[in-house]
């Protein structure tokens, strides 16, 4: 499971490739899965990972994606792996309405990047379609994801948020992923529906995430800004896994959940062992703060076990997917923003 990967179907085997506890997990699903915004980038390997683990379970439940598919071929690449497909946009009342009646509900939809200028777009995706999704599946359980951000910058020297903390969030982006986050908290209690609030940062792949980015500017000799200092990060694999597990644990009143990696990572050290290892030149701008946004998983870890993907070897696997020319989303996570404006 080591091997280092430079092509997309190895990439993609990696990722959708169930691990025993998430086989053992889905047995205890019961009914279909339907994915709201399947056509992101980590709804595709989220879909087909359930579908795979259904299948080494010995079930047959259905693994359903909703999206605008504005790429067919991620439509069909999502049916070569038995993951039915419906084709619309979910602000849009009538296909809504027409969604079918699934006993569980992964909400993967909403807007970040392009929020400046796109602000009622951003609080219509990331708060108000929420509410509607919250009100139409009132029988379903339902993991809604959401993100970090909503927290405050934390002491680079503590241990990161925990869900405890008082929520924080900056500018608009995360003030919408908190409405979403409130929406489907109060139609937990009012139709008293099993949900979990899936706060994850920063999930990544081969082609993006905070390691593609900084791996990339130091391949590039590009500046890197500091001022962030710490992130986490977790493997999509491990993110995906959670998230299908985090079914099982869906109650009402919402339940909250950090989703990270442990390891809290330093990006100077982290551009510096990618300099060593592709032989470049690092340059920086800035100085790390006192604060970042870093999160406690705790309460993940404790539920359902440490992600099998660590740090160590999700560098080692950056290196050589760059090194060897692998394909990039050009998505850049902005881990360094601190102002919320995306």
């Amino acid at each position: 499971m080591n091997k280092v990967m430079t092509t997309i179907a190895q990439l993609t085997e990696r990722l959708t490739k169930p691990s025993p506890h998430l086989v053992e997990d889905i047995k205890k699903i019961k009914g279909d899965i339907l994915i709201l915004g399947v056509g992101g980038k980590m709804g595709p390997s989220l879909a087909i990972l359930a579908k795979k683990a259904f299948t080494e379970a010995g079930l047959d439940n259905r693994v359903i994606g909703v999206s605008r598919f504005s790429d067919p071929e991620k439509r069909q690449y999502l049916a070569n792996y038995g993951v039915e497909t419906i084709q619309g946009d979910l602000l849009d009342e009538a296909c809504l309405e027409g969604l079918p009646s699934v006993a569980n509900v992964i909400f993967m939809a909403g807007q970040k990047f392009g929020t400046m200028g796109q602000e009622d777009f951003t609080w219509a995706m990331n708060t108000y379609l929420p509410g509607r999704v919250a009100e139409k599946f009132k029988a379903a359980r339902i993991v809604a994801f959401s993100t970090g951000n909503i927290y405050p910058f934390t002491d680079v020297n503590g241990t990161g948020a925990t869900e405890e903390m008082s929520v924080g969030p900056v500018g608009e982006y995360a003030q919408s992923c908190l409405g979403r986050e409130r929406m489907f908290q109060y139609f937990a209690k009012k139709n008293n529906t099993p949900t979990l609030i899936f706060r994850l940062n920063y999930a990544l792949d081969l082609r993006y995430g905070v390691l593609n980015d900084i791996a990339r500017k130091v391949w590039n000799e590009q500046t890197i800004d500091l001022s962030m200092g710490y992130v986490n990060v977790i493997w999509q694999g491990d993110a995906n896994a959670y998230a299908i597990r985090s079914l099982l644990h869906c109650q009402s009143p919402a339940t909250l959940l950090n989703v990270t990696g442990p390891e809290k990572l330093s990006l100077k050290r982290l551009a510096e062992t990618f300099g060593e290892r592709m032989q470049k030149q690092v340059r920086f701008s800035a100085s790390p703060m006192p604060t970042a946004l870093l999160s406690d998983a705790s309460r993940c870890f404790e539920w359902m076990g440490m992600p099998e993907t660590r740090a160590a070897e999700l560098i080692d696997w950056t290196v050589e997917w760059i090194t060897q020319g692998g394909e990039a989303l050009d998505k850049p996570t902005k881990f360094q923003v601190r102002d919320g404006k995306f």
